[in-house]
């Protein structure tokens, strides 16, 4: 595609169901006044769980967004989709009727889809019988059922699809959606991330493989990305959803804009399951083909939305990638973990942080990274420890990576 034929893409709308606030709005507010959301789990009883604690999103009644039959027939990663993407197309005040329904498409990504009722139906299946399964189990647990069923729920007839990209599938998703729209296949995407992986199956798989912090003494302090404490990420729940909109038919309709979105970047380590490849290698290529892409130089980014896990593989391996590809410059760069806050939405957590990306360029905010105290030596750059800042954000990136080797870079920039 040549930059001739690329239509401008802007953002009209936000959604957010997250663990510090289930609008937009309210996780926009809890980013930057340092909120905490990770605590106890309570979903069920972990006590014999090496890892105790996650992001749980608090307070969420799906029955606000959909009919009470309706919300059954759902797992809750579906719920949480649909209802961000509600959210966003009222944020965005977009009207999907007969006229326009065959050019506004969904693109909803997630990592493990509706495994809560797989967990579930096999225990039904082991204790009562295979006959006793529900018929919607299928339905509810193949991860594209997000995406399918905002559509159902919208009325957006046009491309439709689901990334499972592991933690880069939100990103995944609204890059493949950006690159529509600038192809001219659709006029307004509905795009991000959703999950709702806190589970026991879960939590136990990801504890087995070493991933999980296991500070169950102290969870407001478990998720600790840059510092030199940090032992492991914290599962977290919710969804990010963006509307994303052919600039000229935003302006006709009169649409507020948030941003304009102007590049992405994505690449494959082909090194390990799980691991990245030392020194970053493909992740900085992921952020040097957004970059790339939209005719950026490394000078001229404000703010990185980092993928920031609190692992000790992932924070030494994407500083030294955002040294590899902004030299000089990632000195001088604003980047920042909100999942210190939110824990690790998997699938979900390209979504509300490139949310979070937009909203730091609309208000020129810049969300903290909580419970940096004590800065690991190979982590050396401006991670925006423990208070928000005001500072002007012309360009921005989100950073995403996944088991399997997966590296997104989405960015985007305040609209003029």
């Amino acid at each position: 595609m040549t930059d001739i034929t690329r239509k401008r893409v802007v953002v009209t709308g936000v959604g957010a169901i997250t663990p510090i606030g289930n609008t937009a709005t309210e996780y926009w507010d809890g980013l930057l006044s340092g909120r905490n959301g990770i605590d106890y789990i309570t979903f069920f009883d972990a006590s014999r769980h090496d890892c105790r604690i996650a992001g749980e999103v608090k307070n969420f009644d799906p029955h606000d967004y959909l009919e009470r039959k309706e919300a059954k027939r759902m797992d809750r990663f579906a719920q949480f989709g649909v209802a961000g993407a509600k959210q966003a197309i009222s944020d965005a005040q977009l009207v999907i009727n007969d006229l326009n329904a065959e050019q506004v498409g969904v693109m909803i990504g997630s990592g493990v889809g509706g495994i809560k009722v797989l967990e579930e139906q096999q225990t039904i299946y082991l204790n009562r019988g295979p006959d006793r399964c529900s018929p919607f189990m299928i339905p509810m647990m193949i991860a594209n059922m997000a995406a399918g069923l905002t559509a159902i729920h919208t009325g957006a007839k046009g491309p439709n699809s689901c990334a499972v990209t592991a933690c880069a599938a939100g990103s995944n998703a609204i890059g493949d959606a950006f690159r529509l729209i600038q192809g001219g296949y659709a006029q307004a995407m509905i795009c991000g991330g959703t999950e709702a992986a806190v589970t026991p199956l879960s939590m136990a798989g990801f504890a087995a493989c070493k991933a999980l912090s296991f500070r169950n003494d102290d969870p407001a302090h478990a998720c600790r990305p840059f510092d030199r404490d940090r032992d492991g990420f914290v599962l977290g729940e919710g969804s990010g959803i963006l509307i994303l909109e052919e600039l000229q038919h935003a302006i006709n309709r009169g649409a507020h804009i948030y941003a304009e979105m102007i590049g992405y970047g994505m690449t494959c380590d082909a090194y390990h399951i799980t691991s990245p490849v030392p020194g970053g290698l493909g992740a900085a290529r992921a952020i040097e083909l957004a970059l790339k892409d939209a005719g950026l130089t490394p000078e001229q980014i404000s703010y990185i939305n980092a993928h920031g896990t609190s692992t000790p593989a992932n924070d030494s391996t994407e500083t030294s990638a955002i040294k590899k590809a902004l030299g000089e410059h990632a000195y001088k760069v604003a980047i920042s973990s909100t999942k210190s806050m939110t824990g690790h939405l998997l699938g979900g957590s390209g979504g509300i942080e490139a949310v979070a990306t937009v909203l730091a360029i609309a208000n020129d905010q810049i969300p903290p990274t909580i419970n940096l105290e004590n800065p690991d030596p190979e982590c050396d750059l401006d991670y925006v420890p423990n208070s928000s800042r005001a500072r002007k954000v012309e360009v921005a990136l989100s950073n995403s990576f996944g088991f399997g080797g997966h590296n997104v870079t989405l960015a985007f920039k305040k609209y003029l």
